[in-house]
């Protein structure tokens, strides 16, 4: 070898380990997607800063891949529209690796065609209606099988309701959840007269005709019961109606699918005790993982901050991505979604949360009671129900089966044996 060629060699070693060692410390970002402004920053701040602490812990932990973490933040503003337009900013513009974020149904789904387009991956953390499976998100938090269904059933067989209020705010996630709980009630032979659904827009603020309504739907008798999936702060409005009218929850039960103990920090709870809320997660959940958590929460965020099921959500999609990504030894975006597959991590209630096939995790349902101090008491707790990304409760779902790791399929029909493809386009 010349002497020329040696210097060159060497230069090229030198440039291939200088790259390497910048790749080293090249950071891993993971893009929040949260509204810190508008209806929906009531619930959407306290996950961003969810984000912040467990990035911050990650980090002392060493990072990811010897790689430090960093949290790039937007604001949506609670603007439908922007949360596709921010994604696409996080995806392009910033070259995040991950997306955690969202809240409404609305927002995913305006996002969802940008992760399509760009392969890019995003941790959902909140219910929502099922019937979706894409391959470019993990939805974290419960589908109905894991709490409207639970929900309903609690209602029927333990408070002994007979007339049903269905109570959304007007988007996409309470009116197909609901379309799901009529189709349910009307197979436990629930009249359909005995159904009344209505929905308001966001920050919806006047409430007085629509309580009025649901005590009428108990004129004659029979036992009524609300089903919430009013989202955001209209839930003030309605609960302080609510307390107004002389509505106890020993008259008219109301159980709830976005209220936690974040929005009831913002109301006066006297008049809400014993009315309910269906989730995964509930802050007064009895296990040392969850004293740990509330003690690091308080410590990053104050001690008048309260945990609630999102925040937990968020909790199991982060170690799932982390060790995903360590199994991958990359941030590859396919690479990491294959090794999500079977990831299990300890949830905050004292079991297991399981990364199943269809992008949905196994989680136990808990129903809770408000309390004067804000907090529930657990009166019900399953165990862990593998979530279902297609409801058995509507005709054309129940056919259809999720399953990204063997079929590579989010939508493949049993009967037919095929997979339906469908770009999103909402």
């Amino acid at each position: 070898m010349t002497l020329k060629s040696t210097a060159l060699a060497a230069t090229v070693a030198l440039g291939a380990m200088t790259h390497m060692a910048f790749a080293a410390d090249e950071p891993i970002k993971i893009g929040v997607l949260h509204s810190l402004s508008g209806t929906m920053a009531i619930s959407e701040t306290t996950l961003k800063d969810t984000m912040l602490m467990l990035i911050e812990e990650q980090n002392k932990k060493g990072g990811i891949l010897g790689r430090p973490v960093e949290a790039v933040v937007v604001d949506p503003a609670s603007d439908w529209p922007l949360f596709a337009e921010k994604a696409r900013e996080l995806l392009t513009v910033e070259n995040v690796d991950v997306i955690f974020g969202s809240w409404t149904s609305v927002s995913r789904k305006s996002a969802l065609p940008v992760l399509e387009e760009l392969n890019g991956l995003m941790f959902y953390p909140v219910q929502y209606e099922g019937e979706e499976s894409s391959k470019n998100v993990f939805y974290t938090g419960a589908a109905p099988n894991q709490q409207a269904i639970p929900a309903t059933d609690y209602f029927l067989d333990e408070l002994g309701v007979e007339k049903f209020a269905l109570l959304g705010t007007d988007y996409v996630y309470p009116r197909t959840t609901n379309n799901i709980l009529e189709s349910y009630l009307k197979g436990k032979g629930i009249a359909e007269e005995d159904i009344f659904v209505n929905y308001t827009p966001f920050g919806h603020s006047d409430w007085s005709k629509i309580v009025a309504d649901v005590v009428a739907l108990g004129a004659d008798g029979k036992k009524v019961g609300v089903i919430s999936t009013i989202n955001g702060d209209a839930n003030i409005g309605f609960y302080k109606e609510l307390a107004a009218a002389g509505v106890s929850a020993d008259d008219i039960p109301v159980v709830a699918f976005s209220v936690g103990e974040e929005e009831l920090s913002g109301l006066d709870t006297a008049n809400l005790v014993g009315h309910l809320a269906a989730w995964n997660y509930f802050q007064s959940a009895d296990s040392e993982l969850n004293d740990e958590f509330i003690a690091k929460w308080k410590a990053f965020a104050g001690e008048e901050r309260v945990t609630n099921d999102p925040m937990e959500a968020h909790v199991i999609g982060f170690n799932m991505y982390v060790k995903a990504v360590e199994a991958a030894g990359s941030t590859d975006v396919d690479a990491v979604r294959t090794a999500m597959y079977g990831l299990e991590v300890p949830n905050l209630t004292g079991g297991t949360a399981v990364m199943l096939p269809n992008h949905h995790l196994a989680k136990p349902v808990l129903i809770g009671e408000i309390q004067a101090d804000g907090q529930f008491d657990i009166i019900s707790q399953t165990e862990e129900v593998p979530g279902d990304a297609w409801t058995d409760f509507l005709p054309e779902s129940a056919v259809l089966k999720s399953d990204w790791k063997e079929l590579g399929c989010g939508m493949y029909n049993t009967e037919t044996k095929s997979c339906v493809q469908i770009k999103s386009n909402y």
